[in-house]
């Protein structure tokens, strides 16, 4: 529109990430829940290798490509020069080729990538059985992918050479051969790259990031060597003895992991302990405001009824009938995870964690009497009759004084946890249920607890034994 050209093009881009990240800037400074300050650009040595660690493939991946393309492009001036097809023949070649190989192997990584989160759930819940049924599908799925474009690469050279653009027949004939030439083992190459981010996804970063540059570093080798014996079609043919050699040592390494992960199913599964049969009699779900000492009054219920009491143990329990990490678990409802919350909750990952939290809570009241704080219990067992439902509330500076001796907060701290921590409480609970958290109407009993824990607990005891 305004008639600028590549400029405009040019100018369009960095505004639109300019726009972007103001977008974004103003979205953490007006957050009610995210706070950035200068600590928080203060570097974690700890965290940082960690970070680094499983970043380095992704890393080295990027450069070797660049370094690949600068090589090839020098080596295929230098041979194509002396040979019947001239530089730029072989060179306008390689750039059809390269965009053909990198359309292909972008789906394979997204394959690898999506399932990503998923294998890392389950490695840590050491589910190690459904782990290597994800192995089993990402080089599947890659493999029917790459099979039928390898089929289509093989069988209509010239549709995907004419596609760039023709010209000439010397051209079109270098093209058609090379094309044959480079990809014609492109499937090695992408189980040899989805192996490689299936390692970063389980953590097994001294692994990830060589393998995820053998390929590469064996591609830039024989470009190198190859044209001195073939000429100018070398370089192409670099491609398919690289493709070979790294995926053969890929086999050998992902073989050597899947015998580890089968080794390690016989081992006993933790959660389904923590089960503990009980009277029959009434379940007593607690909701708490953060600085109620609901916890601890929910313990002391527990005891002076003689019933179990479970709290962290439902995480467990959701762990090993969902596959996910009880610390992913254990999270979806705290305030650690509070940039775009509402968004957040409705990932599939998170619905998924909210199925298995359910499915937990409801194997506990199977079990007979007991106390369950927390994990919007009352929701969940709503259909229940012989549920009580308690929600444990104080005057905010009540809770604020709690806060500040349990965790050493300041003041200032502890009004901000305070509110952190029932946002998030509030937002997680609207979202499973749809109703308003803490509105006395979902409850058969609200309780001020600012009389002290025991004086609450031997309340709601008191209440109870009259139901």
């Amino acid at each position: 529109m305004l008639d600028m050209g590549i400029k405009g093009a040019a100018y369009a881009t960095i505004l639109g990430q300019f726009v972007s990240f103001c977008i974004c800037a103003a979205y953490l400074t007006r957050s009610k829940a995210f706070r950035v300050s200068a600590s928080s650009f203060r570097p974690d040595p700890v965290l940082l290798k960690q970070v680094m660690a499983l970043g380095a493939s992704s890393f080295l991946t990027q450069l070797s490509i660049v370094v690949i393309t600068v090589i090839n492009n020098i080596l295929l001036v230098k041979y194509g020069a002396v040979s019947a097809y001239g530089a730029d023949i072989p060179l306008a070649a390689f750039v059809v080729i390269m965009k053909l190989f990198q359309i292909v192997l972008n789906i394979a990584i997204g394959i690898a990538a999506g399932a990503q989160p998923i294998v890392g759930y389950n490695y840590g819940a050491k589910k190690f059985k459904r782990v290597r049924e994800l192995l089993g599908l990402i080089i599947k799925w890659t493999a029917i992918v790459c099979l039928i474009c390898t089929i289509l690469f093989e069988a209509f050279p010239l549709f995907f050479i004419q596609m760039f653009g023709a010209d000439g027949e010397l051209y079109t004939q270098f093209a058609v051969q090379c094309l044959w030439i480079y990809l014609s083992l492109i499937l090695f190459t992408c189980v040899q790259k989805v192996c490689a981010i299936f390692l970063q996804s389980i953590g097994h970063a001294k692994a990830a990031a060589p393998l995820s540059i053998l390929r590469d570093v064996l591609l830039i080798v024989f470009s190198i060597a190859a044209p001195m014996v073939w000429g100018v079609t070398g370089i192409f043919w670099a491609a398919p003895i690289a493709d070979v050699l790294a995926v053969a040592v890929t086999a050998v390494v992902m073989l050597r992991l899947w015998n580890l992960l089968k080794a390690e199913d016989g081992q006993p599964a933790e959660g389904k302990s923590v089960l503990q049969q009980s009277r029959p009699g009434v379940i007593i779900t607690i909701a708490r405001e953060h600085g109620t000492a609901g916890k601890k009054i929910g313990q002391l219920v527990a005891q002076k009824l003689g019933v179990p009491c479970y709290y962290k143990e439902m995480t467990a329990l959701a762990a090993q009938e969902s596959g996910l990490a009880k610390e992913f678990i254990s999270g979806i409802n705290s305030d650690e995870n509070a940039i775009m919350r509402e968004l957040y909750l409705s990932t599939s990952a998170i619905q998924q964690a909210v199925i298995a939290q359910a499915k937990a809570i409801n194997m506990i009241a199977d079990q007979g009497s007991c106390v369950i704080i927390g994990r919007a219990a009352d929701y969940v067992l709503r259909n229940r009759e012989n549920v009580t439902r308690i929600f444990i509330h104080a005057p905010k500076d009540y809770r604020v004084k709690k806060v500040m001796e349990m965790y050493g907060d300041t003041e200032q701290e502890g009004k901000k946890s305070i509110a952190r921590s029932d946002s998030a409480r509030g937002t997680y609970y609207k979202s499973i249920s749809g109703h308003v958290w803490g509105d006395p109407h979902q409850y058969e009993l609200s309780v001020d607890s600012s009389i002290g824990p025991e004086k609450t607990a031997e309340l709601i005891c008191g209440y109870v034994s009259h139901i």
